[in-house]
Protein backbone atom coordinates (compact mmCIF):
# COMPACT_ATOMS: atom_id res chain seq x y z
CA UNK A 1 0.00 0.00 0.00
CA UNK A 2 1.47 3.17 -0.99
CA UNK A 3 1.81 6.15 1.53
CA UNK A 4 -0.86 8.12 0.18
CA UNK A 5 -3.45 4.88 0.27
CA UNK A 6 -2.25 5.18 4.32
CA UNK A 7 -3.01 8.84 4.60
CA UNK A 8 -6.31 7.93 2.70
CA UNK A 9 -6.99 5.47 5.12
CA UNK A 10 -6.15 7.63 8.17
CA UNK A 11 -8.79 10.31 6.98
CA UNK A 12 -11.53 7.52 6.24
CA UNK A 13 -11.15 5.31 9.28
CA UNK A 14 -8.96 7.30 12.04
CA UNK A 15 -10.84 10.37 12.29
CA UNK A 16 -9.53 11.58 15.90
CA UNK A 17 -5.82 10.31 14.33
CA UNK A 18 -6.39 12.73 11.56
CA UNK A 19 -7.40 15.49 14.05
CA UNK A 20 -4.13 14.49 16.28
CA UNK A 21 -2.11 15.25 12.98
CA UNK A 22 -3.98 18.56 12.26
CA UNK A 23 -3.00 19.76 15.62
CA UNK A 24 0.32 18.93 15.91
CA UNK A 25 0.73 20.56 12.44
CA UNK A 26 -0.69 23.64 13.67
CA UNK A 27 2.21 23.22 16.50
CA UNK A 28 4.85 22.78 14.48
CA UNK A 29 3.80 23.66 10.96
CA UNK A 30 3.88 21.27 7.78
CA UNK A 31 7.03 18.82 9.37
CA UNK A 32 4.29 17.07 11.24
CA UNK A 33 2.78 15.89 7.69
CA UNK A 34 6.20 15.44 6.96
CA UNK A 35 6.88 12.95 9.96
CA UNK A 36 3.76 11.25 8.92
CA UNK A 37 4.49 10.69 5.44
CA UNK A 38 7.87 9.23 6.87
CA UNK A 39 6.31 6.81 9.36
CA UNK A 40 3.90 5.86 6.68
CA UNK A 41 6.98 5.16 4.36
CA UNK A 42 8.52 2.52 7.17
CA UNK A 43 10.91 5.37 9.14
CA UNK A 44 10.60 4.51 12.74
CA UNK A 45 10.36 7.16 15.29
CA UNK A 46 8.82 9.84 12.90
CA UNK A 47 4.74 8.48 13.11
CA UNK A 48 2.88 5.75 14.55
CA UNK A 49 -1.29 6.16 15.88
CA UNK A 50 -3.50 3.16 16.76
CA UNK A 51 -7.59 3.27 16.60
CA UNK A 52 -10.31 1.69 16.05
CA UNK A 53 -8.44 -1.82 15.13
CA UNK A 54 -6.46 0.11 11.99
CA UNK A 55 -2.90 1.34 12.81
CA UNK A 56 -0.70 3.02 10.66
CA UNK A 57 2.85 4.12 11.05
CA UNK A 58 5.97 2.85 12.11
CA UNK A 59 6.84 1.92 15.81
CA UNK A 60 9.60 4.02 17.92
CA UNK A 61 11.93 2.04 18.91
CA UNK A 62 13.56 4.40 21.36
CA UNK A 63 13.75 3.56 25.35
CA UNK A 64 10.58 2.68 26.38
CA UNK A 65 8.21 4.40 24.19
CA UNK A 66 5.89 2.05 22.92
CA UNK A 67 6.09 0.48 26.89
CA UNK A 68 4.50 3.79 27.89
CA UNK A 69 2.10 4.13 25.36
CA UNK A 70 0.49 0.80 25.73
CA UNK A 71 0.26 1.63 29.92
CA UNK A 72 -1.50 4.86 29.24
CA UNK A 73 -3.64 3.18 26.70
CA UNK A 74 -4.67 0.43 29.33
CA UNK A 75 -4.70 2.85 32.53
CA UNK A 76 -6.23 5.47 30.61
CA UNK A 77 -9.15 3.54 28.42
CA UNK A 78 -7.24 5.45 25.74
CA UNK A 79 -9.59 4.95 22.00
CA UNK A 80 -6.27 5.53 19.92
CA UNK A 81 -3.04 6.90 20.31
CA UNK A 82 -1.14 8.86 17.85
CA UNK A 83 2.53 9.22 18.72
CA UNK A 84 4.86 11.78 17.40
CA UNK A 85 9.09 12.88 18.27
CA UNK A 86 8.98 15.64 20.44
CA UNK A 87 9.57 18.66 18.58
CA UNK A 88 9.63 22.28 18.85
CA UNK A 89 6.60 24.39 18.23
CA UNK A 90 6.86 26.94 15.41
CA UNK A 91 5.89 29.89 17.41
Amino acid sequence: MSVQQKTDQIKQFMPETYKAIKARADLIGNQAYHLVRRGLAGEPNCFWAMEAGHVMGTPFNLVDVQRDVAWAMVSFGCAYACIFPLLESKA
